[in-house]
């Protein structure tokens, strides 16, 4: 196929004892999905239907690193979330077969423009400038579901310059991964390559110029990223 532009470099995170890559196609991400972070933002936990936002593609940073830091927000938070890699596609999946569509788990971070958030919410505007800019998903290399299973529970958490900023359980989701990935399929038709984020516990914090971030899932990884002024 020839293009009238160059074509943009595809997105891709690293696999654990692979020589190739996994190519990123969507992000998705679940919103509100641990009761303690719904009410630390203030809203109600009860188990209502998940709801998703997106990011796109090129928000992907593989493997962390020096990042810099973003324009635009004077109140810049982290998210940390345990991410599913979805290998094979499908639509109106049922939920006991949804984990036959995934490839492997990372962790990563869903990094927020807070301010920017705050303003599009009591406005009714959309998310996609506090949630989608560049850079804002770092995440670490993904483990094969050969290798990690499929995890349910276990330590999740991010330290800011040392100290335990955000922790959990994955076992505090209000939504499972395969609940998560059956009722996501309904919307919409999932594609080899597309990313879940699974949501992140109570914490959420800022984040300033020179803060070093390390977020873990226990059996999953770990991320870790500086930010630069």
């Amino acid at each position: 196929m020839a293009y009238v532009i160059s074509a943009p470099p595809q997105p891709t995170v690293p696999v654990e004892g692979e020589a190739g890559s996994f190519p990123v196609s969507r992000i998705w991400c679940v919103g509100r999905n641990f009761a303690d972070h719904a009410r630390e933002m203030g809203h109600d936990p009860d188990r209502e239907p998940p709801f998703f936002f997106s990011k796109p593609n090129t928000a992907v940073v593989p493997g962390g690193g020096t990042i810099p830091f973003p324009v635009q927000t004077q109140d810049f938070h982290h998210e940390i979330e345990l991410v599913v890699a979805i290998g094979k596609g499908g639509k109106n999946i049922p939920v006991e077969q949804a984990l036959e569509h995934v490839y492997g788990y990372a962790v990563g971070l869903d990094m927020t423009r807070r301010d920017i958030q705050a303003v599009a919410k009591k406005m009714g505007r959309p998310w996609e400038l506090s949630k989608g800019f560049d850079q804002s998903c770092p995440i670490s290399a993904i483990k094969k579901v050969s290798e990690v299973g499929h995890p349910t529970k276990g330590l999740i958490q991010v330290t800011v310059n040392g100290k335990v900023q955000q922790t959990g359980d994955l076992n505090q989701m209000i939504w499972s991964v395969p609940e998560s990935i059956a009722y996501l399929s309904t919307y919409v038709e999932l594609l080899p390559g597309d990313l879940i984020m699974t949501g992140t516990p109570a914490g959420v914090s800022a984040v300033k110029p020179g803060d070093a971030l390390h977020g873990t899932c226990e059996g999953v990884g770990e991320i870790k990223v500086t930010y630069s002024a």
